[in-house]
């Protein structure tokens, strides 16, 4: 599949606001909000970030990010996954109501699968890409993924890049060119769409 192809699935401000108000609704203790938004079929990734500082300017932290690299029906999959992101990554506490003002949030819809590639057959800022490898000393399969955007903000090479996901997926032994070839890879693309506390409540204020 060439690298222009197109992104099937667009996630769009509504898809945000929906992941906002499916927050709310569980701070509330309210049954979560009906999607507005067409449904879809795709795998997809919901991603909370917080401004540490007061500023607009400061750099967000990561706060959470779950999603599930399975198809699901979106209408039903991306409030349950606005949860789990928000209230069970296990890196981090739950997210709590008095960050609302602070949080930003993305949603990722997932595309355009390539698989059985080598480990640089990708290009950073484009793909994403899940790798599957043998620990070489256990014998036991390992994988993980990385969205599209994580190398480019990170400032990686291919190489920085698989590496870091090799010791996410649970390798942290000897790194060499011989290991990282017996990478299968899977690369994908992903639309996505970021909305800031702020510009969720001005959205839904003028609607």
């Amino acid at each position: 599949m060439p690298e222009t192809a197109v992104i099937e699935h667009q996630a769009t401000s509504e898809h945000v606001i929906h992941c906002f108000d499916t927050l709310e609704c569980h701070f509330d203790g309210v049954r979560g909000p009906r999607p507005v938004f067409q449904d879809a079929y795709c795998p997809l990734f919901v991603t909370w970030k917080k401004r540490m500082g007061g500023r607009a300017t400061d750099e967000p932290h990561l706060r959470g990010c779950i999603g599930t690299l399975e198809p699901k029906d979106l209408h039903s999959a991306l409030g349950e996954y606005t949860l789990i992101s928000a209230l069970r990554d296990r890196r981090f506490n739950p997210i709590e109501r008095k960050e609302l003002a602070a949080l930003e949030c993305t949603v990722s819809l997932l595309t355009n699968f390539e698989r059985q590639l080598g480990w640089s057959d990708w290009e950073v800022g484009t793909h994403g890409m899940i790798i599957d490898f043998e620990d070489p000393t256990s014998g036991r399969p390992l994988s993980a993924t990385y969205l599209p955007e994580i190398a480019h903000q990170q400032g990686w090479t291919k190489q920085e890049c698989i590496d870091s996901l090799m010791q996410k997926a649970g390798y942290y032994g000897n790194v060499t060119d011989a290991l990282r070839n017996t990478i299968k890879l899977t690369r994908y693309q992903s639309s996505l769409h970021t909305l800031s506390y702020q510009e969720y409540i001005a959205m839904k204020e003028s609607n």
